[in-house]
């Protein structure tokens, strides 16, 4: 019985993230919120987030709450083959696979990118840029940055690496999720834009070394960024 109640509770959460009426960045109600409106247990509670989060569609602090993430663009089942993201520790290792296949892909798309392809990788960045104080916005258009790079290298692999990786492979900040710590949020979206500046930058000039070089660093940073504390709000 327990077990058709989280998936239950884990079906009607689904859908509320999947259609929207829970935006990414929202926070989901809290766990006596969703105790008294089902009518079920603490245990089942988290069996069904941690089923979510298992999913890539939340993401759960401790002592904070749980948040929604953005739907992977093909559902929230995970393509068959790659790894469920759902930790701290596969975030970071998320990362680090990442700056190994980016960094290459920018050194490429230095090399072989086509007027057009720059012209996209442009587009994405403004659309980042304007997307300040709109987390799901922001998440959409990060991936869009990086997947038209991918796209600029010439080879396809790349382009579907990040694909079957999926949007989710942009780790939400914790000031993204936050309020009361804007300023501190704006810096590090500032900081963010900067970075794609210089790749996009050094793709532009046709310079290899400095477009991977770019890409490490802004993928560095963001290692840095996800693993650093957050401000107290307030």
């Amino acid at each position: 019985m327990s077990r058709n109640l989280t998936a239950d509770l884990a079906a009607d959460l689904r859908t509320r993230i999947v259609d929207g009426a829970i935006q990414p960045g929202d926070k989901l109600p809290s766990e006596n919120t969703l105790i008294n409106e089902f009518g079920v247990s603490r245990t089942v509670v988290r069996s069904a987030l941690t089923r979510l989060q298992a999913e890539g569609l939340v993401e759960t602090e401790r002592g904070r709450g749980s948040f929604a993430l953005t739907p992977p663009p093909d559902g929230p089942t995970s393509v068959r083959g790659t790894r469920a993201v759902v930790t701290m520790e596969d975030r970071l290792h998320l990362l680090e696979f990442r700056t190994g296949v980016e960094s290459e892909a920018a050194a490429l798309a230095a090399r072989n990118r086509t007027d057009r392809q720059l012209r996209a990788v442009f587009k994405a960045l403004e659309e980042f840029t304007s997307s300040v104080g709109h987390p799901a916005h922001a998440m959409k258009a990060d991936y869009e940055f990086h997947r038209a790079v991918a796209a600029a290298s010439g080879n396809p692999f790349y382009s579907d690496c990040l694909a079957s990786l999926g949007q989710t492979m942009i780790a939400m900040p914790r000031t993204r999720l936050m309020t009361g710590v804007e300023q501190y949020a704006r810096d590090h979206f500032d900081q963010v834009v900067h970075e794609h500046e210089s790749i996009y930058a050094a793709i532009a000039e046709g310079d290899e070394s400095s477009s991977s070089a770019a890409m490490r660093s802004h993928l560095a940073n963001s290692r840095r960024r996800l693993r650093a504390p957050a401000p107290a709000a307030g």
